[in-house]
C-alpha cells in the first residue's frame, strides 16, 4: 500500500465484479479504506476479502445505492 489515498474512504457501487471490482481494489492499494457495494452479497464478499488480503481496511455494503 502507497498511502496516496491514506485517511480517505471510497465509496464504490457496483465493486463486486468487473470494472468496479478492479477500482476498488486499486483505491485501496493506494491506502484507500473502501466500502464495497453490490447488489449481490457473495461478489461483494468476494472483493472485500480480496482487499482484506491485501492489508486495506474494508466494509460491505450489499444492496441498492438508489
Amino acid at each position: 500500500m502507497t498511502g496516496k489515498l491514506e485517511g480517505r474512504v471510497a465509496l464504490v457501487s457496483g465493486s463486486g465484479r468487473g470494472i468496479g471490482r478492479e477500482i476498488a481494489l486499486k483505491l485501496a492499494s493506494e491506502g484507500a479504506r473502501v466500502v464495497v457495494n453490490d447488489l449481490d452479497a457473495d461478489p461483494a464478499n468476494d472483493t472485500a476479502e480480496a482487499i482484506r488480503a491485501a492489508g486495506g481496511e474494508v466494509a460491505v455494503c450489499a444492496g441498492s445505492v438508489t
